[in-house]
C-alpha cells in the first residue's frame, strides 16, 4: 500500500507540532524585585484609571458650584454698588469729614 500525499501532510503536521505541545523548563530565576515592579505599575495604573474617573465624575458638581459661587458674586456687587451709592447721596458733602 503507497502512503498518499494528504497522509504525508498531515504525518508531517503532526511531527511539527509536537515540540509545541511539551512544555520546557524556564532556564531563568525572577527574583522578588520584578514581582514588586509589576505590582507597582499595576497599582499605578489603576490609581490613573480611579483619578481619571473621579475627575469625569466630578466635573458637574464643580462646574455647578463655579457657576454658583459666580451668581453669588455678581449679585453681592450689584447690592454693594447700589448700597455705597445711597450711602454717598446721604452723607453730606464735607471735604473734611472721612
Amino acid at each position: 500500500m503507497k502512503p498518499t500525499l494528504k497522509k504525508i501532510t498531515l504525518a508531517g503536521a503532526i511531527v511539527a507540532l509536537m515540540p509545541l505541545l511539551t512544555a520546557m523548563p524556564a532556564q531563568a530565576y525572577v527574583g522578588p524585585g520584578a514581582g514588586l515592579s509589576l505590582l507597582s505599575a499595576l497599582w499605578a495604573v489603576i490609581a490613573a484609571v480611579g483619578v481619571a474617573i473621579g475627575f469625569v465624575l466630578m466635573w458637574p458638581i464643580r462646574k455647578m458650584m463655579r457657576n454658583k459661587r459666580r451668581k453669588n458674586a455678581a449679585g453681592s456687587t450689584t447690592t454693594t454698588a447700589t448700597a455705597h451709592a445711597n450711602t454717598a447721596s446721604t452723607t453730606k458733602s464735607d471735604p473734611h469729614t472721612s
